[in-house]
C-alpha cells in the first residue's frame, strides 16, 4: 500500500454506529481555518487522545482493569468488579470489547480528519506515526485484527489481517512516515496541533524509529531477521531513536489526568498500584518508590504495599489502605520513554543486533535514564547491588499474601550470567522503568515469561485460562459475530486457535 493511500483509508469502521463528520455549509471555510491552524489542531488533537485515552472510562477499561491487571503494575481495589474482570479473567463483553471497538474507528476517524483538513506530509505524517502507536496495542491485546481494508470501497464491516500482516504494513507506515519527515526534518510544525512534541519534527522521528525498534523486539521470536533489519534500521538512522528524557513522547491534557480520576476520585478509587510491582521494588529498596507511589494507610506497617491482583477484592476501607499511583490531576500520560528505549538496546545487543554498543552499557544507562525521569538519586549504588532480590509478598491486611518467591534476579549486571538470565534482568529493569504502560508490559510478559509474576488467587475462566501463564488475549468482541460473521470466521483460523484467552498471539507463540 503506498503511502497516499495508507494515509487516507477511509474512517469507517468496522462496526455499525460511530458518529459521522457533516461539513456545516455556514461555517468558516477550510483557507480561513487553516490560517490558524485550528482544523489541524482539532484533527491532530483528537487522534492523539486514542494512543493512551484520554477518555476516563475507555482509559480505565483499557490502561487500568486490563493493561494494569496483566501487566502487573495496577489492582482492582472496587469489590462490585468481581466475577467480571479481566483480572479474574473472566471479562465480560463490554470490558473486554472496549479496546477494539473504541480505539479502531477513533484512530481512522481521527487520521483520516487530518488528510481532510491538510495536503501538509508533515502533519500527514505524524498522523500515521500516532496511528500506529495505537492500533499495535490493539492487535498485541487480540491477534488479527481489521487494518489494511477497513473502509476500503466504502465497507462498513471490514476483513481481518494476520497480525503478522498487520505488523509488516505497520512497518511500512513507520517507514514512510520517517522517511518523508526526515526529508522535512527542519518544517516543525504548529505547537497547537501538538501536545505530544510542540510540533517539533526530530522529536517524532525519534519517536517513530523508537516505536519501530519496540515493534522489533516483539517479533524477534518469530520472525527474528525482520526484527533484527527493523531494529538495525532505527539505531542507525541519521536522527536516531530517543537517548534522553526530553525526548520523551508524554502527552500534555487539558483535562485532568484519566489515572487521577479513576484511582482517586471514582468510588474513591477503583484501582490500586499492585503487589507485583511494590514487591520487586520493596526487595531492591528501590529509591524511585517514594516518586511513584503513596505509602499505604494501615494502622501498623505503613509502607509501600500494593494491592494483589486477581484475588477475592477486599471492602472499600480495606482495599483503599493499600498504596496508589502518585499522580497527580495535571500529569502528563506517558506513551514512550528514552529508559525503555535503552533496554530495547541492551536486548538488542544481548541477541547480537548492531545496536551502539554493550548490552551492559544500554542496561545500565536505562537505569539511569529512569532514576533521572523520576527525579530519584541513588542510581549508582542501586547498579552496583548484587545481591537484592525482590521481597516476599507479606499483604498488610492478612489477606493475600504470597510464600512462594517470585525471582531471585540481581540488579547489577553480570558478564558471566548466561542470556537467558540478562534477559530477565533486562525485561525486569524496563518493566519497572514503564509504569504506568500495562498494555507493554503485558506484552513483554507474553514474549518473555518475564518479569515473573505472582499468579491470581481466584480464576473464574473455567479451566480455560492458566493460572501459571496467565491470559494470552481478549477475545473478540460478542458483536462482531453478528456484524461480521464471515470476516470473524476467518479471523479465527488467522489466529490459530479458540477465541478465548487462553490462545496466544502470533508473536507469542
Amino acid at each position: 500500500m503506498g503511502f497516499a493511500t495508507s494515509l487516507m483509508l477511509s474512517a469507517t469502521s468496522c462496526t455499525n454506529g460511530y458518529e459521522d463528520f457533516n461539513q456545516n455549509p455556514y461555517a468558516v471555510t477550510k483557507d480561513e481555518m487553516q490560517r490558524d491552524a485550528y482544523s489541524l489542531s482539532a484533527a491532530l488533537l483528537n487522534l492523539e487522545g486514542w494512543v493512551i485515552p484520554t477518555d476516563v472510562n475507555t482509559n480505565q477499561f483499557t490502561e487500568c482493569l486490563n493493561g494494569g491487571s496483566y501487566g502487573g503494575y495496577i489492582s482492582d481495589s472496587n469489590a462490585g468488579f468481581a466475577g467480571k474482570n479481566f483480572a479474574q479473567y473472566s471479562p465480560e463483553n463490554n470490558w473486554a470489547r472496549v479496546l477494539f471497538n473504541s480505539i479502531i474507528p477513533k484512530l481512522f476517524i481521527y487520521s483520516n480528519e487530518v488528510s481532510n483538513v491538510t495536503e501538509d506530509v508533515v502533519p500527514l505524517s505524524v498522523a500515521q506515526i500516532i496511528k500506529v502507536a495505537g492500533i499495535h496495542r490493539v492487535t498485541d491485546a487480540y491477534g488479527p485484527i481489521p487494518y489494511s481494508k477497513v473502509g476500503k470501497d466504502g465497507e462498513i464491516t471490514a476483513p481481518y489481517d494476520s497480525q503478522e500482516e498487520v505488523y509488516n504494513l505497520m512497518f511500512q507506515q513507520l517507514n514512510e512516515a520517517i522517511e518523508r519527515l526526515t526529508e522535512n526534518r527542519t518544517n516543525d510544525f504548529s505547537s497547537k496541533a501538538d501536545k505530544v512534541f510542540d510540533g517539533k519534527v526530530e522529536k517524532w522521528i525519534k519517536f517513530a524509529n523508537s516505536l519501530k525498534l519496540r515493534l522489533a523486539m516483539r517479533i524477534s521470536n518469530v520472525a527474528p531477521a525482520k526484527a533484527k533489519q527493523m531494529a538495525e534500521e532505527a539505531v542507525i538512522h541519521e536522527v536516531g531513536v530517543m537517548t534522553d528524557n526530553a525526548d520523551n513522547a508524554e502527552l500534555t491534557i487539558s483535562s485532568t489526568n484519566p489515572f487521577y480520576v479513576i484511582m482517586y476520585e471514582y468510588n474513591g478509587g477503583d484501582s490500586r498500584v499492585g503487589a507485583d510491582i511494590t514487591t520487586y521494588m520493596n526487595g531492591y529498596n528501590d529509591p524511585r518508590r517514594a516518586a511513584m507511589f503513596t505509602q499505604s494507610t494501615f494502622a501498623e506497617g505503613n509502607g509501600y504495599y500494593g494491592l494483589r491482583t486477581g484475588i477475592a477484592i477486599p471492602d472499600g476501607n480495606t482495599a483503599h489502605a493499600y498504596s496508589n499511583y502518585n499522580v497527580s490531576t495535571n500529569s502528563k500520560l506517558l506513551w514512550m520513554n528514552a529508559a525503555e528505549v535503552a533496554f530495547l538496546r541492551a536486548e538488542g545487543a544481548l541477541r547480537g543486533w548492531s545496536m551502539g554498543g554493550t548490552a551492559k552499557e544500554f542496561y545500565e544507562q536505562g537505569i539511569r535514564l529512569s532514576f533521572a525521569q523520576w527525579d530519584v538519586q541513588g542510581a549508582d549504588a542501586y547498579l552496583a547491588d548484587k545481591t537484592s532480590t525482590p521481597a516476599l509478598y507479606t499483604d498488610p491486611a492478612g489477606l493475600n499474601s504470597y510464600t512462594g518467591a517470585t525471582s531471585s534476579i540481581t540488579i547489577a549486571w553480570d558478564d558471566e550470567a548466561t542470556e537467558e538470565t540478562n534477559l530477565e534482568r533486562i525485561i525486569t529493569q524496563k518493566w519497572l522503568a514503564n509504569f504506568p504502560l500495562g498494555q507493554e508490559a503485558w506484552s513483554e510478559y507474553r514474549r518473555t515469561g518475564y518479569p515473573k509474576l505472582m499468579p491470581i488467587v481466584v480464576n473464574n475462566s473455567g479451566g480455560i485460562v492458566s493460572t501459571e501463564r496467565g491470559a494470552r488475549r481478549l477475545p473478540y468482541p460478542q458483536e462482531e459475530r453478528t456484524n461480521n460473521l464471515a470476516n470473524y470466521t476467518s479471523a479465527v483460523g488467522l489466529l490459530g486457535g479458540p477465541d478465548n484467552m487462553a490462545t496466544d498471539v502470533w508473536w507469542a507463540k
